[in-house]
């Protein structure tokens, strides 16, 4: 087991279990690797011991390298002098200086080989980036509609609603498809990473015969057994967007997609799961009326699907109200830069 850290887990492996985290992990954003943990109070002080650090077994000679540097209580304070010194010292470790890049996690290019730096009470923690792309970067969703919701974070929604992956399972917002999209490869048992690239691959370290024999046997894991997936949306540009990105993700046939409002929705019988990620807050229109929404998605859930589960995302308790509803907020995260609730509760009926 590992050990709960703020914002993570902490905890002992394998290369294995390093491929095997990126490749299968749904809602984590990135597995890093640590080099070495150590004091430094001092600039000089942190490029020597940095330089002690086994750099070779990840980079190569003047390989592009990103620091992203964080400080808190420590005597060396100034984020971008951390990170000189770090490069000074990969340059030391391997004979010429490491060249640097900039790290942006919202570019679709492949990111140059990240290091993470953490100086808190003046330790010094150095780990690599294993990943490279943030992990909810599965490589399937290339076209998107308005206010799209990460992957991994479609994923933990649905893990946390207690979907059992064979009742129906109904998203009346899919916008760019990402929560069925999700609830398919969860289905299918399908792994996340299945088709992109990690950091790790282009270690020095590489074992690419270990990747292959764990990218084969994830593949061999899958199953073809799939539950009824319903996903709508009033935008037609949505729907495109969505088909376009099932399509990418392999599970093209897995769900039915209809371009209709949520007053229209006709779920099957028999009790199901309602998943989905309404509009709300600032992140479509702060001048829309979101209100008569909410309530009407609360009309429709009660008169149509009595005995269903439901889990939406929102921030707005207010919103919530509207659908007249016992909902569990306990649960929330952060979604584009918004703190937001996932509720759920049972439809009455």
């Amino acid at each position: 087991m590992g050990q709960p850290t703020v914002g993570g887990l902490e905890f002992a492996g394998s290369l294995r279990d390093l491929y095997r985290l990126n490749l299968h992990l749904r809602t984590a954003s990135r597995v890093i690797v640590r080099l070495g943990e150590f004091y430094a109070a001092a600039f000089s002080e942190l490029r020597t011991k940095a330089s002690h650090l086994p750099w070779e077994r990840y980079l190569r000679p003047g390989q592009p390298v990103a620091v992203r540097v964080t400080c808190h209580q420590s005597k060396l304070y100034h984020s971008d002098a951390v990170a000189e010194r770090v490069l000074g010292a990969i340059g030391d470790r391997l004979g010429i200086p490491a060249e640097p890049a900039a790290w942006d996690e919202d570019s679709s290019e492949a990111p140059p080989q990240g290091v993470v730096v953490r100086l808190s009470n003046n330790m010094c923690t150095v780990s690599m980036d294993s990943s490279g792309a943030l992990l909810h970067r599965r490589g399937y969703r290339l076209a998107t509609a308005k206010a799209p919701l990460r992957e991994t974070l479609a994923a933990a929604m649905l893990l946390a609603s207690g979907w059992n992956m064979e009742a129906p399972l109904l998203d009346p917002f899919c916008g760019s498809g990402t929560i069925p999209i999700e609830a398919a490869l969860l289905a299918q048992r399908i792994a996340p990473g299945k088709i992109r690239r990690f950091a790790f691959m282009d270690w020095t370290s590489f074992e690419a015969d270990l990747w292959t024999e764990e990218h084969a046997a994830a593949i061999a894991a899958e199953r073809e057994a799939m539950p009824l997936l319903l996903a709508s949306d009033r935008d037609a540009g949505a729907i495109r967007a969505a088909e376009a990105n099932a399509g990418r993700a392999g599970i093209a046939g897995a769900i039915t997609y209809t371009c209709q409002a949520v007053s229209a929705i006709t779920p099957p019988p028999g009790p199901g799961w309602v998943v989905t990620n309404p509009p709300y807050g600032v992140r479509v229109s702060a001048d829309k009326d979101l209100r008569n929404l909410y309530a009407q998605l609360g009309h429709v859930l009660r008169l149509r699907c009595p005995g269903w589960q439901v889990a939406l995302l929102c921030n707005s308790l207010p919103l919530l109200h509207q659908i007249q509803m016992s909902l569990d907020t306990s649960r929330s995260w952060v979604n584009g830069g918004l703190r937001v609730m996932l509720a759920c509760g049972t439809v009455p009926g």
